[in-house]
């Protein structure tokens, strides 16, 4: 895709009690505005979900050091093995000597343990990581809304779901944290571009994750979320089941 934005913004909002979103907007020649966003999560090991694509590595980096040194990430996060995921993975791996990558077992297995210049810490569904004051649990959600190594990271003190691709919004000039509709713009999104996989698991996996009840869902695109996310969730299975 051709960025034609020369100077991309980069901002950041605290989102929920030590939780910051890193989001950058870009404008996509044919498509219009569009956000990547990181969430931070600061504590004693601290942690960002999503690296951002490798050539926004410089926008991101000086966004984390406006909240903490950057040698400080202890782990390097992400849902999937994708570009916006992952694609500054090795640059974070760089400039944090202390950290190293957090994946699924899957995304470990058959992609990681080969892509990383450290080797990774695999993490199972489930299974829990304490960085201090915060607590995260992972959560296996394969083919949704893609790939096979697929998950995604609640953070229990301050439920909030690192949901990823879920729920993404187009457009460049979103408010940081909502409480209006995010299903009707995002499901907008998908019916023009379908980045779902359609698993048969789709309802059981979103139930799983509605289960966890989040008061904050952290997009990967567009806005952070605040509400009902079990509803919201369950709203969204519905809309995909039709």
């Amino acid at each position: 895709m051709a960025v034609t934005s020369t100077r991309p913004e980069t901002n950041v909002h605290e989102v929920a009690d030590g939780i910051y979103r890193i989001s950058t907007s870009i404008q996509i020649e044919g498509a219009g505005g569009f956000s990547f966003n990181q969430y931070l999560i600061l504590d004693d090991e601290p942690l960002i979900f999503h690296t951002g694509p490798r050539k926004m590595f410089p926008l991101v980096r000086e966004a984390v050091a406006s909240v903490l040194p950057v040698e400080r990430l202890r782990y390097i996060a992400f849902s999937h093995v994708e570009a916006d995921e992952c694609g500054a993975l090795n640059e974070w791996l760089a400039v944090a000597p202390q950290s190293v990558p957090l994946c699924s077992t899957v995304a470990a297995m058959v992609s990681i343990n080969d892509l990383a210049d450290r080797a990774p810490r695999p993490i199972s569904d489930g299974e829990s990581i304490t960085l201090g004051t915060h607590t995260v649990r992972w959560i296996d959600t394969p083919h949704l809304p893609h790939a096979w190594d697929c998950g995604f990271l609640t953070e229990e003190r301050t439920s909030t779901l690192l949901c990823g691709d879920l729920f993404t919004q187009g457009g460049a000039d979103r408010p940081p944290l909502t409480e209006s509709d995010i299903l009707g713009p995002s499901e907008s999104f998908r019916h023009k571009m379908d980045y779902y996989s359609h698993t048969k698991n789709g309802r059981a996996l979103v139930e799983k994750l509605a289960s966890t009840e989040p008061k904050t869902l952290a997009c990967m695109h567009g806005s952070a979320w605040r509400g009902d996310g079990a509803a919201l969730l369950r709203a969204l299975a519905d809309s995909l089941s039709e």
